[in-house]
């Protein structure tokens, strides 16, 4: 990752796609139903990297607190987040299939929480701004350009429309 010196912009052009995905240990001591949750978690992110075809642009992994973890997914498009999200080839597919078979036969005891929140935002509706910084996050999915190119204002970046 190289430093990008001054101020710079995501140069996502569109809607942007974003899902936020994540766990929470309830109890530390159930380590047995969290720990899968986790690496789970972690071979989903291995497997779409390994296929950028389907779909997700970059990622960050973070942590809210000792209990909760998540990450913040940039995908090309809703479409193709539901498309990895059901593909019967993906990870994915199998986790969430055991987490419903698990939950039908009452073998889910709160012992780990699942969640995520997905939002489509459309153009004119999302800004960025980075100082002294590499790509990170949106630049990061979108790519980074001097902040002059989308206006030094929040409310000039907002203004501003792609042309494709």
């Amino acid at each position: 990752m190289s430093l990008e010196v001054g101020r710079t912009t995501a140069d996502a052009r569109g809607d942007v796609v974003v899902l936020l995905i994540g766990m929470r240990v309830n109890h530390f001591w159930a380590v047995h139903q969290w720990v899968p949750v986790m690496l789970a978690m972690l071979r989903m992110l291995a497997e779409l990297k390994k296929d950028p075809g389907r779909g997700l642009l970059s990622r960050v992994l973070l942590t809210a607190s000792p209990r909760t973890y998540y990450v913040v997914q940039y995908w090309e498009s809703k479409e193709k987040l539901y498309a990895y999200a059901s593909a019967p080839d993906a990870f994915h597919h199998k986790a969430w299939a055991k987490v419903n078979r698990l939950e039908r036969g009452g073998k889910v005891r709160g012992h780990v929480g699942i969640w995520h929140e997905t939002y489509v935002v459309p153009e004119g509706s999302y800004e960025a701004i980075y100082g002294d910084m590499p790509a990170f996050g949106l630049a990061a999915a979108h790519g980074q350009v001097p902040l002059e190119r989308r206006g030094r204002s929040a409310k000039d970046r907002f203004a501003h429309r792609s042309t494709t």
